[in-house]
């Protein structure tokens, strides 16, 4: 599955899993990062993988290997770090599971490709240096993509995913307000319509 944009999902009731999950499928953007700092990302991302099989679900904010193993038996595609944790990164491969750790330093990026990582988060990309620092980063590590999140927003979308070395931007603006209609904007975006 293709993916450019990575809805970061924070779930507080786990009645609102599937009316979050569902409206972000009716905006054609069918994929959920559902973050693991809440009392039922677990029970969240299970739901979801059962009630959305197609969808592209995994978990967020996984910052030790506990919950990376919760988040993957409870049927999460995908793993997602705020930094890089090499114990989660082994067992990700392990189990085939695609892992996407944070990453801002050189450091950083040399352990990640260290662990057959190529495919990093770049957070809080804002913070530190956007699209001119991930453009830095770029010259001397061609072979990774970056997944920027934190200051990514409709606004600079197109100019992020316009450079080749984005793998896609992750983010939580579409989920405030209207999903749907949030949704459906980017994918505007995304097919240049806007």
């Amino acid at each position: 599955m293709e993916v450019k944009v990575v809805p970061v999902v924070v779930i507080k009731n786990i009645e609102d899993t599937i009316p979050t999950l569902k409206a972000l499928c009716d905006g054609n953007l069918p994929v959920a990062e559902i973050t693991f700092r809440t009392a039922c990302a677990e029970e969240a991302i299970r739901l979801g993988v059962k009630t959305f099989p197609d969808m592209y679900i995994g978990a967020g904010t996984v910052i030790n290997l506990d919950q990376a193993k919760r988040a993957v038996g409870a049927g999460a595609k995908f793993i997602v770090s705020p930094g890089l944790s090499e114990e989660v990164a082994l067992y990700c491969k392990e189990m085939g599971i695609t892992y996407y750790p944070g990453c801002i330093t050189p450091t950083e990026i040399m352990k990640a490709i260290s662990l057959g990582i190529d495919v990093i988060k770049f957070f809080p990309a804002g913070v530190f240096g956007g699209l001119k620092a991930i453009k830095a980063l770029a010259g001397p590590f061609p072979q990774i993509k970056f997944l920027p999140t934190g200051g990514v927003d409709a606004s600079n979308l197109k100019e992020f995913l316009d450079y080749e070395k984005i793998y896609a931007v992750g983010g939580s603006w579409m989920m405030k307000g209207d999903i749907v209609e949030n949704c459906l904007e980017i994918n505007k975006i995304i097919k240049g319509e806007n």
